[in-house]
């Protein structure tokens, strides 16, 4: 049996598994979800333990935990740090949803269900990944290191800190960030680069009377 052999064997356990991931309401913005973020990042954790990652960390943080897990085991070859995020947007407003928002539904062979595009179905392809790796080879074939964090719906600003505070630890040859989209279906596609954000405060002054917009103005 070849990798993709047993990654097809898999499909229906896999899919099982990313819908009990789905079903955590792992909403950052909303204190009420505490519980359940914290859920999402033991979820995760399993799951990289499962994949056979030795060395795992939840890391409290600020907000939310962030999630840590490394398999340095492949001495000569590269390090790559792959990145994503377990927590998701609010599903309001509720009522233009066919189906409940945290519970997964097949429909005309596609999963509805928050979480599914952005980002626990990236994360889990790539958990999913790793552990058939393992399975079939017994180790990865690259050095490979995971940060999973819980706040990038609302501006990872504890990923932000960790970050500068353990670069050494964090140290790769590249990064893949699990959080893009594709072109199409059966289109892959390699995202290299994203807008970033940039917040303002302005203060306007402006006339004390009406002035007439034909006359005054042009801003």
């Amino acid at each position: 049996m070849n990798l993709a052999e047993y990654i097809d064997g898999q499909r229906d356990q896999h899919l099982a598994e990313l819908c009990d991931f789905l079903r955590i309401p792992s909403v950052s913005a909303k204190s009420e979800h505490k519980a359940d973020i914290e859920r999402g990042a033991r979820w995760v954790a399993g799951n990289l333990r499962a994949a056979g990652f030795n060395n795992v960390e939840i890391i409290p943080t600020g907000l939310h935990p962030l999630v840590y897990a490394e398999s340095l085991e492949a001495p000569g070859k590269p390090t790559i740090l792959f990145y994503g995020h377990y927590d998701v947007q609010p599903a309001e407003p509720l009522h233009l949803w066919t189906s409940p928002a945290f519970e997964p539904t097949v429909r005309n062979g596609n999963l509805f269900g928050r979480g599914t595009a952005d980002d626990k179905g990236q994360v889990h392809i790539h958990l999913k990944a790793f552990e058939s790796l393992q399975k079939m080879d017994g180790q990865l074939p690259i050095n490979v290191k995971v940060l999973i964090e819980g706040e990038e719906e609302v501006g990872s600003v504890s990923l932000w800190d960790y970050v500068q505070k353990h670069k050494e630890k964090l140290k790769a040859d590249a990064l893949v960030v699990s959080d893009t989209s594709m072109l199409g279906k059966g289109v892959p596609s390699i995202t290299y680069g994203l807008r970033g954000l940039n917040y303002y405060q302005m203060e306007l002054t402006g006339p004390e009377r009406d002035l007439h917009s034909g006359v005054y103005g042009g801003a």
